[in-house]
């Protein structure tokens, strides 16, 4: 796996070792936002018999980028892998805006240089172990672009990307499915929602709002607050990439979504009433008193929403949470472990805006 240290990947890594008798590598260039403490945790999965993730015997880590052909080749032909799912990317549309340069070398250089190591490693396979191979390229539903104020986007809506980091995704997604189309390799690519969840680097919008409170410093919302997200649970997110990689069909896509838009002041105010009840203020008043209104997010797509027909009736998954207990479970849980994040804010990154420039770093 690439990208286990991240906000998703880490969820898949403790799923897979929690509920699983899988073995993984876990590839990660570590950027700001990979975190090996996020699977330096304890498990209660059925079959776990080890301390914490990063202990088990089934798991192990390697620091590299896959943009680097060399180090992806040597891995690859090291660990034998039945699978490789391709979760390194570089995410966050805000940083895109300012930075284009690494959303172009990762998301769209470093998947070619995977698809073309594991090309040549799945025509090395002798059978039966070519025929189980799979290329899972995990991506996003901004790729789509943005809906207005009905529809959903459904796995043959034309791609319509508007920001640095969705194009670059988009032409990852792209090269994925020409190399299965063109070589055969055996790929399937996945398009999701909004995650949010535990262990989110505190970027993005539900624990910067969550840690921001807690700090007394303003909520920002972009605009109006009017932008319109689909919300899924990471661990739910983590079980369906599970099953698609283990059961979905090579050549396919299948959309993930949790069925829980929300406005981006709706998803505040839902923090807001957490907090409330959870930790209250000491002056008494409610945390939504610390909303502000900021300037909109450069291009900013409206809406986005998810048809996930397609994996629920094929594969037989849904969301066990929806929006109210997942946004519970959250904020209790970034209340409980300020031993993750407070690292973070004072050193990484302390909550300050960005993506507001109009220039960019481009050569």
């Amino acid at each position: 796996m690439t990208g286990g240290a991240g906000f998703i990947g880490s969820a898949v890594i403790r799923y897979l070792i929690a509920n699983t008798t899988a073995s993984v590598l876990n590839v990660d260039k570590l950027t700001y936002a990979g975190n090996l403490s996020s699977l330096n945790i304890l498990f209660d999965g059925s079959n776990a018999d080890e301390v914490n993730v990063a202990d088990s015997h089934r798991y192990q880590f390697l620091q590299a980028d896959i943009a680097d052909q060399a180090a992806m080749v040597k891995a690859v032909n090291e660990f034998k892998p039945d699978a490789i799912m391709n979760l390194a990317a570089e995410s966050h549309v805000d940083r895109s805006i300012d930075s284009p340069n690494d959303f172009i070398d990762t998301n769209i250089k470093g998947t070619f240089i995977l698809l073309q190591v594991a090309l040549k490693y799945w025509q090395s396979l002798p059978e039966p172990e070519k025929s189980a191979f799979r290329f899972h390229h995990i991506s996003t539903d901004e790729v789509y672009g943005s809906l207005g104020d009905t529809g959903l986007f459904t796995e043959q809506t034309s791609y319509d990307p508007r920001s640095p980091y969705s194009a670059s995704k988009a032409a990852s997604d792209h090269l994925a499915k020409a190399w299965f189309h063109t070589y055969g390799l055996p790929v399937i690519v996945t398009n999701c929602s909004n995650n949010y969840g535990p262990y989110h680097f505190p970027e993005k919008l539900i624990p910067l709002v969550i840690l921001n409170a807690l700090d007394e410093k303003p909520l920002p919302i972009y605009g109006k607050g009017d932008n319109v997200r689909d919300w899924l649970y990471v661990d739910d997110h983590a079980e369906a990439l599970v099953l698609a990689v283990n059961q979905g069909v090579c050549g396919e896509t299948y959309n993930i979504g949790g069925n829980n838009e929300r406005t981006n002041l709706e998803v505040v105010q839902a923090i807001c009433i957490q907090l409330d009840t959870l930790r209250p203020r000491q002056n008494g008043q409610s945390y939504s008193e610390l909303i502000e209104y900021v300037e909109d997010r450069l291009g900013h797509d409206k809406r986005y929403a998810i048809d996930a027909t397609k994996i629920k009736s094929q594969l037989s998954w849904q969301p066990k949470n929806n929006f109210d207990s997942g946004i519970k479970k959250t904020v209790a849980w970034y209340l409980n472990n300020s031993w993750w994040w407070e690292p973070i804010r004072s050193g990484s990154y302390a909550g300050e805006r960005l993506g507001v420039s109009t220039q960019t770093d481009i050569l």
